[in-house]
């Protein structure tokens, strides 16, 4: 018969490709785990992993087996997670996903509305970008999300649609803001970009190699940087231009690049934000006061969708 013990010691194994790193990271003892796997693979009457030299490699039964392993455990948590509701409002942790842009929307702000009414809570804002966050909600790790649209695989999430924002070009030269930047112009422009280490899953940039791909034209950056305050202080020196969304823009240039300003794509170019959840996971109150309060701050700067 199967036991949440023996799920968490095979996705355990399975995520590190080794049973000793596996019983590292659940504090057991090495054989302990290998002896929970092979009880596993005698109630489903097959191998699951392939020894290779000191790690082990998944078998085909074990990457079917994966997915169902994580709801298992994604489900208990919710449980969990649901009895200490109550109390979590009171004096508990709030954990929230958001990417990083996400942050000049709705951080601070957002922190200070659950404050406001939860004194007692400890809050947690997590996430760097859009596909860490998501891979944190299909671990588990939190109930429910902001992130971009244009980076989500909705396999296995519930995505609600909350806003948009239109993407604008920035620039400290008055030339470069006349008219609206066509794909043309932004093919040929000097561009700092933000999200260096995501750039393959940046939202911005897919919706930007989708609006040159129909002209067939390639985007080119001159400067890759992690955060958004750092490409709009070196658009600021004149050093590059970029293209971020017009609610950061709004709220960065005055205090970082007050020299600079932005102009519209042409066509116009949107960036869409949603609240995301597991398919079919009762929320926490917690969880839906931090999707309520999120939407609601990131509806009153950029343009509200769905309502």
């Amino acid at each position: 018969m199967l036991s949440l013990h023996q799920l968490r010691c095979f996705l355990s194994a399975y995520e590190h490709g080794s049973l000793t790193a596996a019983a590292e990271q659940l504090g057991y003892a090495q054989p302990s785990v290998s002896e929970q796997i092979r009880t596993l693979e005698r109630s489903l009457g097959t191998d699951l992993f392939t020894r290779v030299g000191r790690g082990v490699v998944p078998t085909a039964t074990a990457e079917e087996l994966r997915p169902y392993a994580e709801r298992a455990l994604a489900a208990v948590d919710d449980a969990r997670r649901a009895a200490q509701s109550v109390t979590a409002l009171e004096t508990g942790t709030i954990r929230f996903g958001m990417f990083g842009t996400a942050r000049l929307y709705a951080g601070a702000g957002l922190v200070a509305d659950v404050l406001a009414r939860h004194p007692g809570v400890r809050v947690e804002l997590v996430g760097q970008n859009s596909s860490d966050v998501q891979e944190d909600l299909r671990r588990g790790r939190i109930e429910a999300a902001m992130i971009a649209v244009p980076q989500v695989s909705s396999q296995g999430l519930d995505v609600t649609p909350v806003a948009r924002d239109e993407l604008v070009y920035l620039s400290a030269d008055p030339e470069a803001l006349r008219s609206p930047v066509t794909a043309h112009r932004l093919a040929q422009a000097s561009l700092v970009m933000p999200e260096a280490t995501w750039r393959a899953e940046d939202s911005t940039r897919i919706i930007l190699r989708r609006m040159l791909h129909e002209s067939s034209l390639s985007p080119q950056t001159r400067i890759e940087v992690e955060d958004v305050e750092t490409a709009v202080e070196l658009v600021g020196m004149g050093l590059a231009d970029s293209v971020i969304p017009r609610g950061a823009a709004e709220q960065l240039l005055p205090r970082l690049a007050p020299e600079a300003g932005w102009v519209s794509l042409r066509p116009r170019q949107y960036d869409s934000f949603a609240i995301v959840h597991r398919t079919g996971a009762t929320l926490s109150p917690a969880a839906r006061l931090m999707t309520e309060l999120a939407s609601a701050r990131i509806r009153a700067i950029a343009e509200p969708l769905g309502r």
